[in-house]
């Protein structure tokens, strides 16, 4: 709160206060000022991520993987964003907290993917709590992509990386006008 009220507040009233100047500003001033407030306000935008970063790592360590899951899930139904279909056979799950915490970022990273590119109605998530292994399934069914002709971006990189760290496997399949699917194996530590 004292991060947010300090340095959020404060770069968001001084971009407030040249909003309020560049009414006045003379015509060659004004591209200057608009700099300035686009910077401070790209500065406000970084430092929220690296706050709800920080925020949610606290949210999974204190509440558990499948309750942050829950929440996720239960936030994108209130903004009506699509139907998810959200099954779990085991609530109690044991899992390391620095795992599951890595598990939750794949997780969402893969649902923010479906939310912004699929153009799907509709998402499931399955998760199966088995005795050697977690499986967790993602599916959509939005407009998919060809596999072979798509290169891996930054964000596939990084789940994958984000996987091999917890020794869990990943996989994507996709057909372009019928979705994709997701498999995440994670195999518990014995």
């Amino acid at each position: 709160g004292q991060e947010l009220h300090d340095d959020l507040g404060q770069k968001l009233s001084v971009a407030r206060l040249m909003t309020n100047k560049i009414e006045m500003a003379a015509e060659k001033d004004k591209t200057n000022i608009a700099h300035e407030i686009n910077m401070l306000i790209g500065e406000c935008i970084q430092d929220i991520r690296n706050l709800s970063k920080v925020f949610i790592s606290k949210q999974v360590t204190h509440f558990g993987l499948v309750e942050s899951l829950e929440r996720e899930i239960s936030r994108i139904e209130r903004l009506q964003l699509m139907d998810v279909d959200y099954q779990i056979n085991n609530h109690d799950l044991e899992i390391k907290p620095d795992h599951a915490l890595i598990l939750f970022r794949i997780i969402q990273e893969c649902v923010n993917n479906v939310i912004k590119h699929a153009k799907s109605h509709k998402l499931s998530v399955k998760i199966e709590d088995q005795i050697d292994f977690i499986q967790i399934n993602i599916n959509d069914y939005g407009i998919g992509f060809n596999t072979n002709q798509r290169d891996d971006g930054s964000g596939l990189t990084n789940i994958k990386n984000r996987a091999k760290i917890i020794n869990a496997s990943f996989n994507i399949s996709s057909t372009e006008n019928l979705g994709t699917q997701i498999e995440i194996t994670y195999k518990k530590p014995t």
